[in-house]
């Protein structure tokens, strides 16, 4: 979808803002009674410049009326593929397909088939959600009032926030890694997470236009290099090595790397209806699914089998098993080995090609601090970026040698609260909305939104089922230990059982109490 420019002078083209726009939270600096006068005043005005710079995004979580949309086109709908194909043709889901036969003893097979098939059912949750954005105009967690409740919303909004930024925290480290290999540790791990971190702040601080427009064609670079790294990289993967373990065992680890899988597109769910509030009310939902879904399962399927391919390599390779123990980032620079200056170059672009899937992640982060209470709201847009990305790096600098115990905990946990949260918003949307509808100008209006009671029950309901069915390295229940010897991880499984079976019941009951 092409989106303008803004202009100048405090006027928002793209979502017809002015500084003046009593629904815009970038309008005042909130006071404490505390500061004086001249200083507020002073951070009004320095606000105010900001704000002025051509083509930076004013709006925040307002809602965009349908007056303000843009006409969609058939490249529009494209669009929507590639901003899914080119923020997730990245090194960081390249990881994740590491870890199937690095950490869960998987065979090519077995990891290759997991990885698909989990991409698959994953990406299908994040393409519904997605559907939202065009039909309401407001951000995904400004869409959660309205199946959670105005105050139980909160929880999957700081939740969101966290996961955004353990993502931004990966993507630093990996970029930085791949950066530091490229330049034979002259370059330490430290300024590459540096480097990642500037470029995405000053994309995400522009917003939507600046996203668009990266997002065009950031996957070009990234489908090239990945395919020469196919080329060079493809003959030394083993693909005869199977998974290690009885058979109780090895499906065991078949469904954890399966839920792993499953849990790096769906990560996306809490914040896909972002990207598409300026889209026209009247667009098709099917293609909205459609277009989000092709791009999402072509970038995380691409990506986490050649995860697999080179983590397969180190078996029979001793120059990627050497890689490998410095880190994931040096494997992905020896699957180049051969090519010498133009491996490092396509190193490069590898690394460079993290800041898009980081791109997307600050901008809904930053608008879910906006989400969280009337003082979040205030804050400018920008500054909300900066606050995130500053964390990000900071935790990506601390956490720099620790990637795959990152990746194996963190991705599983957040797996299950964002499954749990779409079995809610399904329901809700399926059993009870499909005649009553919803009224989208009430989005900021706590009378007009539904209490949050039946939903925050299923919700607490689905995250104890969770607790006492996962399986993490600092964690192994009762319940998953009962399967294989490392235990499995049905953590997800159980939450959204234990969810879909109490919330429809719960809900009809506060229908019918409270009318909300």
């Amino acid at each position: 979808m092409a989106v303008p420019l803004s202009s100048s002078n405090g006027h928002d083209a793209e979502k017809g803002l002015t500084s003046n726009d009593p629904m815009s939270p970038t309008t005042s600096i909130p006071s404490d009674g505390r500061a004086s006068n001249t200083t507020v005043s002073r951070l009004a005005k320095w606000n105010a410049k900001i704000e002025s710079l051509s083509g930076l995004e004013v709006r925040g979580i307002s809602r965009v009326l349908p007056t303000e949309r843009h006409e969609a086109s058939a490249f529009g709908f494209v669009q929507m593929a590639l901003l899914w194909f080119s923020s997730n043709l990245t090194a960081n889901n390249l990881a994740v397909g590491m870890l199937g036969p690095l950490v869960l003893d998987l065979g090519f097979l077995d990891a290759a088939l997991c990885a698909v098939f989990g991409s698959i059912l994953g990406s299908m949750g994040t393409a519904y959600m997605s559907t939202w954005g065009p039909q309401s105009g407001n951000r995904t967690m400004i869409v959660a009032r309205y199946f959670m409740g105005f105050y139980p919303s909160k929880i999957p909004c700081l939740l969101n926030i966290v996961i955004m930024v353990g993502y931004g925290t990966i993507d630093c480290i990996i970029g930085g890694q791949i950066l530091s290999a490229v330049a034979d540790s002259t370059m330490s791990v430290i300024v590459g997470i540096v480097i990642v971190a500037l470029i995405t702040w000053a994309v995400a601080t522009f917003g939507m236009f600046a996203f668009h427009l990266y997002a065009k064609w950031a996957w070009a670079p990234q489908v090239l290099v990945l395919f020469v790294l196919i080329g060079s990289a493809g003959p030394k993967f083993n693909t005869t090595i199977t998974s290690k373990g009885d058979p109780t065992t090895i499906n065991a680890n078949r469904l954890s790397f399966f839920s792993l899988c499953l849990s790096a597109p769906i990560s996306w769910a809490a914040a896909s209806a972002d990207y598409y509030v300026y889209y026209p009310e009247n667009t098709p939902k099917y293609k909205t699914f459609a277009m989000t879904l092709t791009g999402l399962v072509l970038s995380f399927s691409i990506v986490t089998l050649l995860g697999v391919g080179l983590a397969s390599g180190t078996f029979n390779n001793s120059t990627w098993a050497s890689a490998n123990k410095v880190s994931s980032g040096a494997l992905i620079l020896a699957g180049y080995e051969g090519l010498g200056g133009f491996g490092k170059f396509c190193g490069v672009v590898v690394a460079l090609g993290v800041i898009a899937n980081n791109i997307p992640g600050t901008y809904s982060s930053a608008l879910g601090i906006q989400v969280l209470g009337r003082y979040g709201f205030r804050i400018p847009r920008w500054a909300c970026t900066t606050v995130i990305a500053a964390i990000y790096t900071t935790c990506a600098l601390g956490g720099r040698n620790n990637l795959f115990e990152i990746f194996e905990n963190f991705l599983a946990l957040m797996g299950y609260w964002l499954t749990i949260f779409v079995c809610i918003v399904l329901e809700e949307h399926l059993l009870f909305r499909r005649r009553r509808g919803f009224d989208w100008d009430a989005w900021n209006e706590r009378s007009r939104l539904p209490i949050g009671l039946a939903a925050l029950t299923a919700f607490l309901v689905g995250w104890a089922g969770a607790i006492i069915s996962m399986s993490q390295a600092w964690y192994v229940s009762p319940l998953a230990k009962m399967i294989g010897e490392k235990g499995a991880d049905l953590g997800i499984w159980v939450g959204c059982a234990w969810t879909l079976i109490t919330f429809p019941p719960l809900r009809w009951a506060e229908l019918t109490a409270l009318r909300r």
